[in-house]
């Protein structure tokens, strides 16, 4: 069987759990398994999975704030399998930054077969490759500016446009700095932890500038996708954009009423400010 990687199942029925695990082991997945929101936080936390399937009542707290823990943190794709079947259900596991929502009981058969659709659109890295290649290029870049210093464009002024500064690794708008080889990010030089979809969705935004960036643009992107390819996006997706887009302005200090980075097109999408 062909190994598909790391899977967190949270659920604290013994017998639903089970099932679950079995599911993912026939899949080719290896399998941590934990019974109440704070194990299963802890086993995404340490063990970079790359799916985690996740019950709404749990013992401790519930799965919601479960979803919004791991969010702070990975990228991994988040299933809500609960037995709470109400669309409000549903709409808050999205906001909470699940991918898929599925209501027990279940069908083994339909959990493989959307496991299976959420990895033929892979992230564009998995979550440990992002981790070990960030780490690399911090040790990099902290070599290179104890030499010669930092030298990162700060503005395109001199361009006579508003549109982010770019050379052959750099992004630059109003003191945020992306690098785009080192996937390492800076405001006014200061590092700034993004998770992989936060990097990637502030790229997009920053290549295109003024731009509008729709929805299912960046649900493109995500999937490593060309814009024109006009596939299918469907509604969960885009809220899960919207998720990452929330987190990511938290993460960048930036708000959406009065934004320094990413403004809102009411109805359209998104796009840098001016």
């Amino acid at each position: 069987m062909v190994e598909r990687g790391v899977a967190v199942v949270v659920e604290d029925d013994d017998d639903v759990r089970t099932v679950l695990t079995e599911v993912l082991l026939q899949s080719g997945f290896a399998v941590q398994a934990a019974s109440t929101g704070n194990d299963g936080v802890e086993a995404v936390r340490n063990r970079y999975p790359d799916i985690v399937l996740m019950d709404v009542g749990l013992p401790d707290f519930d799965g919601f704030e479960a979803l919004r823990r791991i969010r702070a943190f990975s990228d991994a794709y988040l299933i809500i399998i609960t037995g709470r079947v109400d669309e409000a259900d549903a709409l808050m596991g999205f906001a909470a930054g699940a991918d898929d929502f599925l209501p027990k009981p279940f069908r083994p058969r339909e959990l493989r077969a959307r496991i299976g659709a959420m990895l033929r659109r892979p992230r564009v890295l998995s979550y440990t490759e992002a981790e070990a290649e960030g780490a690399a290029s911090k040790h990099h870049q902290s070599d290179e500016q104890t030499e010669t210093g930092p030298s990162l464009p700060a503005t395109n002024e001199a361009a006579g446009t508003n549109e982010p500064l770019r050379n052959r690794y750099d992004f630059a708008h109003k003191g945020l700095t992306l690098h785009e080889d080192s996937r390492q990010a800076t405001i006014d030089s200061v590092p700034v932890e993004l998770t992989r979809t936060q990097f990637d969705l502030l790229l997009v935004l920053m290549e295109n500038g003024r731009r509008v960036q729709t929805k299912a643009d960046l649900v493109r992107r995500l999937r490593n996708e060309p814009y024109n390819t006009g596939s299918f996006v469907s509604t969960g997706e885009e809220r899960a954009v919207e998720v990452h887009l929330a987190n990511l302005r938290r993460r960048l200090g930036d708000r959406s009423r009065r934004p320094r980075w990413i403004e809102t097109v009411r109805g359209v999408g998104y796009r840098l400010t001016q």
